[in-house]
């Protein structure tokens, strides 16, 4: 039998979810059982070890207990070589035949979890320990589920027939006790933010938004938020947002409610060519900075305090392609970072394809300040 089916369909209980603890009985309303997890797209934690998995595939969102919740100041630091190789290695293939989606910390435990599909199209789940990669199991476990309201269509493509359906979750993000869902909807103006109430009620308000993209010369209502985070700007809760060809937008938190359409403010264009990856938050006493990877751009730094004195908006095109445009921003010397995260309050992990073609796992401190 093929390894990774092996793994996939074995209870293994010795590397069970990870950290034990007592608690036995299901939380926040949840179910016993095997959740029918079809991708997994984003990862983002809640509370008290809660894991959220969005699936773009079922069009929905599982809400994991990983029973991972004991507290830890700091988080350990990572150096792991050839990172997907070791992945492969665990799931008996090559690394060749696996597309790693998403890497989350648990901010509780400081542990890293990373979502994985196989060539196969099976979702994994694994984090890290020490120095070795172990699988979460995903069967018979606590759970929860919420599915989408209004999702693109399985079948729906765009004008140059690519589909949908993968949108439909493009980010994850929990506060307040709100999950929020940035992606695509079925309506008309599909650039779609969510936001759900948890524990799970059966409930969602779904705002759609629109954008100036100076480096497109329009406004746009269809292109998905592809990262995003929120920080509170001169006393307002904002979501801070940026899209492919790396407009950075804001949006006031408070104006995202069911059936709203929203305009974003767009106070910065970093670089057209370049598909924005990960947006994370770090602060250093009385400081606190954006970082922002990158597909085809160094990762980049932008201070908070910087946006909040910048009053402007671009509401007209880049003079030339690939300029850039509104806060200013600091381009660190980091390339081809494909996953990043905030590991403590003063420390990133981040996952980069070096110059010599590995795949490595890092941790890296304050020096990106």
């Amino acid at each position: 039998m093929n390894k990774l089916y092996y793994f996939l369909t074995v209870n293994i209980m010795a590397v069970l979810l990870v950290a034990s603890t007592n608690r036995d009985a299901p939380i926040f309303g949840f179910e016993n059982g095997t959740p029918a997890i079809q991708s997994i797209s984003a990862l983002a934690f809640g509370p008290d070890g809660v894991l959220f998995i969005g699936d773009s595939k079922s069009a929905a969102v599982f809400a994991v207990d990983t029973k991972d919740n004991v507290a830890v100041g700091k988080g350990m630091g990572v150096e792991m070589k050839n990172f997907d190789q070791k992945i492969a290695s665990l799931l008996g293939t090559e690394a060749k035949n696996i597309s790693i989606q998403d890497l989350a910390v648990n901010p509780i435990s400081k542990k890293i979890y990373c979502a994985v599909q196989s060539a196969e199209g099976i979702p994994v789940l694994l984090t890290i320990e020490g120095d070795k990669v172990l699988p979460v199991s995903l069967k018979d476990i606590s759970y929860g589920v919420v599915s989408l309201n209004n999702a693109p269509a399985e079948d729906a493509k765009d004008q140059r027939g690519r589909p949908l359906r993968v949108w439909a979750i493009s980010d994850m993000n929990y506060a307040n006790g709100k999950l929020m869902v940035s992606g695509l909807s079925n309506q008309e103006f599909s650039s779609t933010f969510r936001t759900i109430p948890f524990p799970f009620v059966n409930k969602q308000d779904q705002a759609s938004l629109e954008i100036y993209h100076a480096a497109h010369g329009r406004y746009e209502t269809y292109a998905p938020i592809k990262t995003f985070t929120t920080a509170k700007l001169n006393g307002i809760d904002y979501l801070v947002a940026s899209y492919t060809c790396t407009p950075l937008v804001l949006f006031p938190l408070d104006e995202l409610k069911a059936g709203s359409h929203v305009k974003g403010r767009t106070v910065g264009e970093f670089g057209s060519g370049n598909s924005p990856l990960d947006i994370i938050t770090l602060t250093k006493g009385d400081e606190s900075v954006l970082l922002m990877a990158n597909s085809s751009r160094p990762v980049m730094r932008v201070k908070y305090k910087n946006l909040e004195a910048y009053a402007g908006s671009l509401t007209e095109p880049v003079p030339e392609s690939y300029a850039t445009a509104g806060v200013d921003f600091v381009t660190l010397p980091v390339v081809n970072v494909m996953q990043l995260d905030k590991l403590d309050d003063s420390h990133v992990v981040v996952l980069q394809r070096k110059v010599n073609g590995d795949l490595d796992l890092w941790s890296s401190g304050d020096r990106w300040f």
